[in-house]
């Protein structure tokens, strides 16, 4: 695989920390779930279209793009972690999904097929580039004259608890790691829709759009099961890393979480509130 996001290759692929998806993917999958919606939806994607889904994971939002173009489109699922994509080819073969394939790339430098899809999407999978710009001129070039790109990333740090308050917590109780830069690649990467949109324009884009969109992430059925994931995976999890810290700083982290958390919960269930910025725009034609 040409690559030159090595760092992420390596966490996503290799690491005990990013291979945790794996372990937790119907979790993540179901809290995640109205994200994939929202993507789905405004990428209105039709029966025929031929789609690149990047950074796809295992699978669920591969799945779903084929599931919508149905068996005359087609839809690629592209990701920097082989056994995210190997987790993926179980799913789809499970799922008697026929209308896809996976491929091990680093979307920033692939050698797409110039102009061979109709659509991209990304449900979380474009915030970790070393080079965006490059990255999204990268990624128009595999799209049709006129094709557009819809991505969901995450909003600001203030804005999303299921990154705030694990991080306030771990933090809190072990000390804070060292500190990146704002637009550093990493899951909050794309917070500010100005500096994201700029680099869509730079990457010379049309149409360029982006709205912060408020929705709710299911929980896992109790407060406390929603806590335990966070320590397992996300901000707490890697601070908790970081500090080597044990079960007995888990649980405590995950106990103030709980205890945070515990607020989001109404006589209509527990849910977490987000925001959500999603970006769209086209190739020009």
């Amino acid at each position: 695989m040409q690559t030159a996001n090595e760092d992420q290759a390596e966490y996503w692929g290799n690491s005990e920390s990013g291979t945790k998806w794996l372990t937790f993917e119907d979790k993540l999958d179901h809290m995640l779930a109205p994200v994939l919606d929202l993507v789905l939806e405004q990428a209105e994607l039709e029966p025929g279209m031929r789609v690149l889904d990047i950074g796809c994971g295992t699978g669920a939002s591969t799945i779903a793009a084929a599931q919508r173009v149905g068996p005359q489109g087609h839809v690629l699922g592209g990701d920097i972690s082989e056994p995210f994509l190997n987790r993926a080819r179980e799913r789809a073969l499970s799922a008697g999904v026929e209308n896809v394939d996976f491929q091990c790339v680093d979307a920033q430098v692939a050698p797409f097929p110039v102009g061979a899809f109709d659509a991209a999407i990304s449900r979380f999978g474009v915030m970790f580039f070393q080079d965006s710009v490059a990255a999204f001129a990268n990624i128009s070039k595999a799209l049709a004259p006129g094709g557009r790109m819809t991505f969901a990333a995450w909003g600001p740090l203030a804005d999303n608890p299921w990154f705030r308050i694990p991080h306030m917590a771990a933090t809190s109780h072990l000390g804070h790691p060292p500190k990146h830069g704002r637009y550093a690649p990493g899951p909050l990467a794309f917070h500010d829709v100005d500096h994201v949109t700029g680099m869509m324009a730079t990457a010379g884009l049309d149409d360029i759009f982006a709205n912060p969109v408020s929705l709710r992430l299911p929980g896992l059925g109790s407060v406390e099961a929603t806590a335990e994931l966070c320590t397992r995976v996300g901000p707490a999890a890697r601070v908790i890393a970081h500090f080597e810290g044990d079960e007995a700083d888990e649980r405590k982290i995950q106990s103030a979480v709980a205890q945070e958390f515990s607020s989001f919960q109404t006589a209509d269930g527990f849910g977490i509130p987000a925001v959500i910025n999603v970006f769209q725009a086209r190739k020009p034609s």
